[in-house]
């Protein structure tokens, strides 16, 4: 009987030590308010683990162009919140902004003249990126502070480079007025076969900007020339991705779900319409195709191809 006594004791102490070492971390601050953002967060320089594949087991990969339309209520999370002054809230772009004006700049890359794809020759400079960051024309003399500051003509600059002390800052007021019609990204992804873990796997490689100011007009033959206007800059994803982990998107409907940016891509709880693919004849789909129903059957074609792909892995 005393053995029990004693065993039991000893349970007892174990368990008040263990709960005196566990540390609570109360769902309000100490203002009573809610505690939604955690020092943990800030802290991580990355939530996700992420596998390294070797070039030697990748033997199928595919190249795809997709359009990431936040007019869609799925992608809301990455439109909202317009305002460039919730404390605890960004957009993605007010992600993409604040990662370019940091101390160390997020790398851009220019857009091609005549071709969605990316042109990887090498970063902008500092200088040059309120310029891609315009409304209007690039080319046009922002310098006078009376264009860079008229909102009525949408000539505000988002990004300030001061050259004297090597610091960038947004513009908040030109912010608000850009970022109403910036209601796309272009993701370039590539979709591939790991044969060391028997896993078909997507992996966004880049993400650009798109304004709809640049399309002026709806005619079919102006469509592709309308994309690639409202392009603004091409973003390697991975580079992105330190940023992305550090801010949680704005919740809908239940406000203990925090879901960090990272978190929304890798999950991809997003929607996408494809806009082409990686093929021999170096074309978009809006490059042969102008019609909407024809659009749709090749987007439906490239979609069927890859799913077809996948079950094909495998016999049953």
């Amino acid at each position: 009987m005393k053995k029990l006594v004693a065993i039991a004791a000893l349970l007892l102490g174990i368990c008040v030590s263990s709960n005196a070492q566990h540390r609570i971390n109360s769902f309000f601050d100490d203002m009573g308010m809610l505690r939604l953002e955690t020092q943990e967060l800030d802290e991580a320089a990355d939530t996700l683990v992420t596998i390294k594949h070797r070039k030697e087991d990748v033997v199928w990969a595919r190249i795809v162009y997709s359009v990431i339309d936040m007019r869609f209520k799925q992608n809301y999370p990455l439109y909202f919140p317009i305002r460039s002054d919730n404390p605890r809230y960004k957009s993605l772009f007010k992600v993409i902004l604040d990662a370019i004006a940091d101390s160390i700049p997020l790398p851009i890359y220019e857009k091609s003249m005549d071709n969605v794809k990316p042109v990887w020759d090498a970063p902008l400079e500092r200088e040059m990126i309120p310029t891609l960051t315009m409304i209007d024309d690039p080319m046009e003399d922002y310098s006078n502070e009376e264009n860079r500051y008229d909102i009525e003509t949408s000539d505000a600059m988002l990004l300030h480079y001061d050259s004297v002390n090597d610091v960038m800052t947004t513009h908040l007021y030109g912010y608000e007025d850009f970022v109403k019609n910036q209601l796309k990204y272009l993701v370039q992804e590539v979709i591939f076969f790991d044969r060391h873990t028997s896993r078909l796997y997507r992996k966004i490689l880049a993400i650009a900007p798109m304004h709809s100011d640049k399309i002026v007009s709806q005619e079919p033959e102006m469509v592709k020339d309308a994309v690639l206007e409202s392009m603004l800059f091409w973003i390697p994803f991975d580079a992105l991705r330190p940023y992305l982990a550090k801010q949680y998107i704005i919740p809908s409907q239940n406000e203990t779900k925090r879901v960090s940016f990272e978190e929304f891509f890798a999950k991809r709880l997003y929607t996408q319409y494809i806009l082409g693919e990686g093929n021999m004849y170096d074309r978009m789909i809006l490059d042969y195709e102008l019609d909407e129903k024809e659009v749709k059957k090749e987007q439906a074609r490239i979609e069927n191809e890859l799913l077809t792909f996948e079950q094909d892995l495998w016999e049953y």
